[in-house]
C-alpha cells in the first residue's frame, strides 16, 4: 500500500475520476460519503453537513443515522464551521459540548467546505477507534475535500 502520503494521493486520482462526469453537489457528495466510508479503515460514519444561515443540516452520508441539525459552534462539526478551520479530536468524549449521535464513535475529524473564504458545510468522518486521525490523515482528507470542491459545483447550496 506505501505510505499514508501515497495511499491519499492515489484516493484523490480515484476520487478525481469518480466524480469527473458530474457537478451536482449531492450526487458528489454521495458518491464522495460512501468513496471514503469504503477507501478509509476503521470509520463507523463518514458524511457531510450544508449550513444553512446559522446552522449545518444533515446531508449525504454512509453510516447509522445522525443528527440533523446542528448549530454553528456547537460540537466538533460546528465548531470547524465557525473557526473554519479542520478539527481532529482524538477522544470525543473529552471534547466539550461534543454531539453525540453515535454512542460508539470514539474520535472524529471535520473538514470545513471552504469556498471563496465561506463554510459551505463540512464533512465529518467519525471512528471507533480512539486517535483514529493523525495530522497525514488531516492532509489527506483535506485534499480529498479541495478535490471534491474542484469537481462540484456549489451554486445555490446554501441558504
Amino acid at each position: 500500500m506505501g505510505t499514508k502520503h501515497e495511499h491519499y494521493a492515489s484516493l484523490a486520482a480515484e476520487l478525481s475520476a469518480l466524480l469527473g462526469g458530474e457537478r451536482d453537489f449531492f450526487a458528489n457528495a454521495a458518491s464522495f460519503a460512501s468513496f471514503i466510508f469504503r477507501a478509509l479503515p476503521d470509520l463507523n460514519w463518514a458524511g457531510f453537513y450544508v449550513r444553512r444561515h446559522d446552522e449545518l443540516v444533515l446531508g449525504p452520508f454512509q453510516g447509522k443515522p445522525a443528527c440533523v441539525r446542528i448549530p454553528v459552534g456547537q460540537g466538533v462539526c460546528g465548531t470547524s464551521a465557525e473557526k473554519r478551520a479542520t478539527v481532529v479530536v482524538d477522544d470525543v468524549r473529552k471534547f466539550p459540548a461534543h454531539i453525540a449521535c453515535d454512542s460508539a464513535s470514539r474520535s472524529e475529524i471535520v473538514v470545513p467546505l471552504l469556498v471563496d473564504g465561506n463554510v459551505i458545510g463540512v464533512l465529518d468522518l467519525d471512528s471507533p477507534l480512539l486517535a483514529r486521525f493523525d495530522s497525514e490523515d488531516e492532509a489527506g482528507i483535506e485534499k480529498l475535500v479541495g478535490v471534491f470542491l474542484q469537481k462540484t459545483s456549489v451554486a445555490g447550496i446554501t441558504g
